[in-house]
């Protein structure tokens, strides 16, 4: 029998936070030496004059900006393709991914095969794609987040749909982790509510689900250091990233939600996502995410009221929280002290008779203040989906393996039962 793990890293993206942060592009780009820049930037943002903001910033700096602007809102593998496709025929020296997680994870993916060439599918995480390693460092991508929640600005990892397979996967490597974060809470004004809230409520399910990992140590130990994967489950430098974005998440999420001007709590979700992002970059996520994927990819019948879109999707926030009340019931008994502990700093309080459902009852309440969908069904989904939903949680054996406690199909398909309403 293999020796457990004993070593665990944490890889970060250099942060700079603070309002008026943005307007710090050109010197970063001169720091580093940057001359000709893909711009891969949310089309909404022109509309608010972010986009020629950042153009000028480039400029200013004397380098040059391609800018790419054909980003899907949860993407597919053809809209990556199509980025990477783009990116190809440009000659650059580096990415700037200026939007939600949706454009930073286009970034990533135009940068990965530019470099390195391939299928997209080449990459993806296995079982579903062929899980390739790239060879070495891509060129540097500096992320620029617009909205408060994926953290994909800290973060491995990209996630795409694909329809064709009626699933939501991901790439995940280290090298994919952008070089720098600029989060400027002052960008934060140009998120609707609803975006706000689903995002934001990916914060909290990131921080809560790495907190609640499966302990590093517990873990088979690699045979080569180079095979430790970048989720390695909760350890005591995660856990501080994870707990802050909790509290965070707690405090600000439903004012952040309700006023859109509200800098403070704007710019502290922000922060709570990238702090999200370091925490599960580094001790990955589990169950509650396993289900998002299929629940986002197997049916597009939910048209999400609030977002700047006409055609029907699962925003990502909303796919992940609905399940996450009974996954952490389900969990509980693994480690019942960081459950409570997740729902006191959700609730800012300690917790009222604690026991399995604190954590669930925090979510819950948590989602209902800042108008979440109550479950699967009101996603479009029947109980005669469920049988789907968990093969398409089964493919995601990645983040399965995290999880404190592991499920069998029957534990995934009770959580689902427990997810068609959670009130």
């Amino acid at each position: 029998m293999s020796a457990l793990e004993t070593v665990f890293s944490l890889e970060a993206a250099q942060l700079k936070y603070g309002e008026g942060a943005v307007n710090e592009l050109g010197w970063e780009l001169g720091r580093l030496g940057l001359k000709r820049v893909l711009l891969v930037a949310d089309p909404v943002l022109r509309d608010f004059g972010v986009t020629e903001r950042v153009i000028a910033q480039i400029e200013a700096a004397g380098a040059r900006a391609v800018l790419y602007e054909e980003i899907a809102v949860e993407p597919t593998l053809e809209s990556l393709q199509q980025a990477a496709d783009f990116a190809k025929t440009q000659d650059v020296d580096s990415f700037i991914g200026l939007g939600g997680g949706s454009t930073i994870d286009t970034a990533k993916v135009a940068n990965l095969i530019t470099v390195h060439g391939g299928e997209i599918m080449d990459y993806v995480n296995p079982p579903i794609g062929a899980g390739r390693k790239p060879a070495s460092p891509l060129r540097p991508l500096i992320a620029i987040p617009t909205t408060s929640g994926s953290g994909s600005e800290a973060t491995t990892a990209a996630i795409l749909d694909i329809p064709d397979l009626k699933v939501k996967t991901g790439i995940s490597h280290r090298v994919m982790r952008p070089l720098l974060a600029i989060v400027d809470p002052g960008l934060a004004r140009t998120t609707p509510g609803a975006v706000t809230a689903s995002a934001g409520l990916d914060v909290v399910c990131h921080a809560a689900e790495s907190y609640i990992s499966k302990p590093f140590d517990t873990r088979q130990k690699p045979a080569d250091p180079g095979d430790r994967p970048p989720y390695q489950g909760s350890n005591p430098v995660a856990d501080i990233w994870s707990m802050q974005a909790l509290s965070m998440g707690g405090t600000y999420l439903a004012r952040a939600v309700k006023d859109g001007e509200d800098l403070e709590a704007r710019g502290t979700m922000m922060l709570a996502a990238t702090m999200a992002g370091i925490g599960f970059g580094t001790a990955g996520v589990h169950i509650p995410h396993s289900c998002a994927y299929p629940i986002a990819g197997l049916k597009h019948a939910y048209t999400p009221p609030g977002y700047r879109t006409n055609h029907a999707f699962v925003p990502h926030g909303f796919s992940v929280i609905v399940t996450a009340p009974a996954a952490f019931r389900f969990t509980y008994d693994a480690a019942p002290e960081k459950h409570i502990r997740a729902a006191e700093l959700l609730t800012g309080a300690p917790a009222d008779d604690p026991g399995p459902d604190s954590l669930p009852n925090a979510l819950i309440d948590l989602m209902k203040q800042v108008g979440a969908p109550s479950g699967i069904a009101e996603l479009g989904y029947t109980e005669e989906d469920i049988p789907a939903i968990i093969d398409g949680a089964l493919k995601q054996q990645r983040l399965l393996v995290l999880a404190p406690k592991a499920p069998e199909r029957a534990d995934l398909e009770r959580i689902l039962r427990e997810s068609m309403r959670n009130w």
